[in-house]
């Protein structure tokens, strides 16, 4: 399809935006390997070698799609876990964009979660954004912990985060699958069930395996 004179006259930044919308779209849809850039071309009103020219090979258009979403989802955490708040009110705020994000953006989702994950050389793309992820949620606990003048090893701070890192993504994993689902509800359920553990580390409170 020929890129129409209104596309044309956009501005570089929003024809990119209205390109990749299209990619994400696509890739969601037909995975990495079975998504064609014909069809991509096609679902944003362009020309392909448009895309090409703009976004670069398939590979990179995904490496680009990837970064996009993966951004959107940090700053909206970012932007709502202000580091002022009561670590629980905080950590509720983190879900709640979360999970918004996730019901807003249902194909970044897929993309981010689904695709990437199961594709080489992507893998590593995901990881990095999730070690992001991991910090953050590392970061508040340390803040929190520090607080109350309390302090926990690294790794067991790390290994935390990623058990509640690792709990939310399948959550809304199931969340993507279920549009009719509430995201703020479902925040509050990861919620009802992180916290509990999160309290009891934060008051200093450690199960022991019973001896032999």
């Amino acid at each position: 399809m020929s890129s129409t004179p209104t596309f044309k006259r956009l501005p570089r930044a929003v024809r990119e935006q209205q390109m990749l919308d299209a990619a994400v779209k696509v890739f969601s849809r037909r995975g990495f390997h079975a998504a064609s850039m014909d069809e991509i071309a096609d679902d944003a009103g362009i020309s392909k070698p448009m895309v090409y020219a703009y976004l670069g090979t398939k590979d990179e258009l995904f490496v680009a799609c990837l970064h996009r979403e993966g951004t959107r989802m940090m700053e909206a955490i970012a932007g709502a876990a202000a580091p002022d708040l009561p670590a629980d009110e905080r950590l509720w705020r983190g879900l709640r964009a979360f999970f918004g994000f996730v019901g807003a953006h249902r194909d970044g989702w897929a993309v981010l979660y689904r695709q990437a994950r199961a594709s080489q050389p992507f893998a590593a793309e995901l990881a990095t954004m999730r070690g992001r992820l991991v910090d953050v949620v590392a970061g508040m606990l340390d803040h929190a912990l520090r607080a109350k003048g309390r302090e926990v090893r690294a790794t067991d701070l790390e290994v935390v985060a990623y058990a509640l890192v690792g709990a939310t993504e399948s959550l809304a994993d199931w969340l993507a699958d279920h549009p009719e689902a509430d995201p703020e509800k479902t925040a509050t359920r990861m919620m009802n069930v992180a916290w509990l553990g999160a309290d009891q580390l934060l008051r200093g409170t450690v199960w022991h395996p019973p001896a032999d």
